[in-house]
């Protein structure tokens, strides 16, 4: 019961802030009180006076809070404590609170950020360079408390990276200096981003302020290239703008160079090309320097393409080349790119026919024939963004002299006729100087061109379409069954003689009756074997359901026999140079020239029967 008597602090005074000029309440009340109250500041006794140090309460009731009025800094800001004395001497409860402060604010100065030991102003620069680790603080002075302090990278709050520290001036020691230091690994991605530094405080107006500064992140270049051609660039026609750009802090200067040179091509970030040529064909490096570093290196391929041209052919303009022997032409052309060759040889005809001798830029022949008498071009052909260009050179007239020669494929290795009727025998034979002697020969008969002799008459030579070529035509009227034979043409001119025979083949006329009856019987014998083969695989199909013992390679064996047999088969093919071409445009393209067709000529038209009769009972010739 003697215990529960004594005097306690029901409630103890608490920290408090208050504004300069403001009144703040210190609050202590005592259980049970019984002794005198009274206040102390900074352990020093604090008098009763009116207007400025004054009870709040009734301290009968044990309520001994003190009200402070009108605040200052200087008198009021520090530790208080709320004392009562003890009940009696004997008792000894007296009372001493836990030393509280009252913190008079003062609204501390707006804050500032140090770098490198240095006051960065509002506005201005952080510099550091990326990857490197620094140190930023910030410093809010002469607070009272002191400010409590963030950081922010643009609009993120980075104040988990910092460390406050908080001291009292030197100068005036009621007041306070915050500092907090910021750690910070500068980045290329930071670089232009706002840092800022905000000290919170209750006596601002605003309750904070701020300071900002820009972080400036220096790092080397980067570049990347724009403009790079991406399809055929044309000499003369298109232009090629190209800029190299870098991103670098600071601005880094740009180097233009040309692969295998060691010169500059520029300095400025855009390198033009209005419009490209051949000379500036090559590759192309960007390079970007600041104080920082050097970028990589980029590069791109400028190739420029240009039509053919041609730059020699020959060997000569016109040229005599020997019968049977060899002549080489060559051509040389430039153009991007390459360029292919052909060789064309105009023929000497009217149709102007045109050969393609050569896909090289190389022609070799390696027996020179009349043949190969006419003009020669060659033709240098590229592609350029998908359309062809080509160029063709002068002409190469080349001239074939030399012994004549007979064409072999010119008139026909044999003519038909029937008994008779009349017959025409033609060959080409080709010579330069012009053959002075032309003879048809047979058995032991001879006769000259121009010359008539019974049934027999010998035309002049006549020119043909080719230049230096002319044909021999040999008459034979009412041909009879002794007329079948060879008949030779011999020709001859100042270097030398050839000879050529062509065969006449007289048949006896076969009357209609005949023809249709032998029409009549080849389609009975068609028509048997049709029948009989369709007997023979239906059988054969029965015999194998009935005996079971087809076997598929029986069958695949029989059809290996047919295909070997249709690949023996020969096939007549065109063994002359062909090909396409154009000298000039309108020209028309043709392959060697085809052999000319058998004549029959003259006659009635029961004449023409028997012709087609013997014709239908010729045998086949052979190729």
């Amino acid at each position: 019961m003697w215990a529960s008597g004594l005097q306690r602090f029901d409630k103890q005074p608490e920290y408090t802030e208050v504004n300069p000029g403001d009144d703040a309440l210190l609050t202590c009340k005592v259980f049970n009180k019984r002794g005198s109250c009274s206040w102390q500041k900074n352990n020093k006794p604090v008098g009763i006076y009116p207007k400025k140090y004054e009870w709040a309460g009734s301290q009968d009731t044990g309520d001994c809070s003190l009200w402070v009025r009108a605040a200052t800094l200087e008198f009021d800001d520090g530790e208080w404590e709320c004392q009562v004395t003890a009940s009696d001497f004997t008792t000894q409860d007296a009372l001493t609170s836990s030393p509280v402060r009252l913190v008079v604010r003062v609204a501390p100065q707006r804050p500032r950020i140090e770098y490198n030991t240095s006051q960065v102003l509002p506005g201005h620069n952080v510099t550091a360079q990326a990857g490197e680790r620094a140190t930023v603080k910030c410093v809010s002075r002469y607070g009272n408390p002191p400010a409590r302090l963030k950081w922010f990278l643009g609009e993120d709050e980075i104040t988990t990276n910092t460390n406050q520290s908080n001291s009292t001036e030197l100068d005036n020691p009621r007041t306070w200096v915050a500092t907090s230091v910021l750690e910070l690994s500068f980045t290329k991605e930071q670089h232009g981003r706002m840092l800022k530094c905000v000290a919170l405080h209750e006596s601002y107006s605003t309750k904070s302020q701020l300071i900002e500064v820009r972080l400036n992140v220096r790092y080397p270049p980067e570049v990347r290239l724009q403009g790079a051609p991406t399809q055929d660039l044309e000499e003369g026609q298109d232009s090629v703008v190209l800029r190299c750009v870098a991103d670098a802090n600071p601005t880094a200067k740009i180097v233009w160079k040309r692969a295998g040179r060691s010169d500059i091509v520029s300095l400025e970030e855009t390198l033009q090309f209005r419009p490209v040529g051949r000379r500036d064909t090559g590759t192309y490096t960007c390079e970007a320097q600041n104080l920082v570093g050097a970028s990589e290196p980029l590069s791109v391929q400028i190739d420029v393409k240009y039509p053919p041209h041609i730059i020699d052919v020959g060997p000569d303009r016109v040229m005599t080349a020997p019968l049977y022997s060899q002549a080489t032409f060559s051509c040389t052309a430039e153009g991007n790119p390459s360029p292919s060759y052909q060789w064309l040889q105009k023929l000497p005809t009217q149709e102007g026919t045109v050969l393609i001798r050569s896909s090289d830029a190389r022609l070799h022949i390696n027996n020179v024939t009349y043949d190969y008498k006419g003009d020669y071009v060659c033709k240098a052909t590229n592609v350029i963004a998908g359309v062809e260009r080509l160029v063709q050179s002068e002409a190469i007239s080349v001239q074939v002299v030399g012994a004549p020669q007979v064409l072999r494929q010119s008139g026909g290795r044999e003519v038909v006729v029937a008994r008779g009727q009349d017959a025409l025998l033609r060959l080409v034979v080709c010579a330069d100087p012009r053959p002075r002697r032309a003879a048809w020969e047979w058995g032991s008969l001879q006769l000259e061109a121009g010359e008539d002799r019974g049934r027999y008459k010998a035309e002049d030579l006549v020119q043909d379409e080719r230049e230096d070529c002319y044909e021999a035509r040999l008459h034979v009227r009412e041909v009879d069954p002794a007329d079948s034979r060879n008949y030779y043409l011999a020709v001859e001119n100042d270097r030398g003689t050839d000879r050529h025979a062509v065969h006449l083949a007289v048949r006896e006329p076969v009357s209609m009756a005949t023809l249709l009856s032998l029409a009549a019987g080849s389609l009975l014998l068609l028509l048997i074997l049709v029948c009989f083969t369709v007997y023979a695989m239906r059988r054969e199909k029965c015999c194998f359901a009935r005996r079971g013992d087809f076997r598929p390679s029986d069958l695949e064996s029989e059809k290996s026999d047919v295909d070997s047999a249709g690949r023996k088969t020969p096939r007549l093919e065109n063994q002359g140079l062909g090909g396409g071409g154009a000298i000039p445009a309108e020209a028309i393209y043709s392959t060697s020239p085809s052999r000319r067709p058998h004549t029959i000529t003259g006659g009635s038209p029961e004449a023409m029967k028997v012709r087609l009769a013997a014709m239908v009972l010729q045998p086949p010739t052979r190729v």
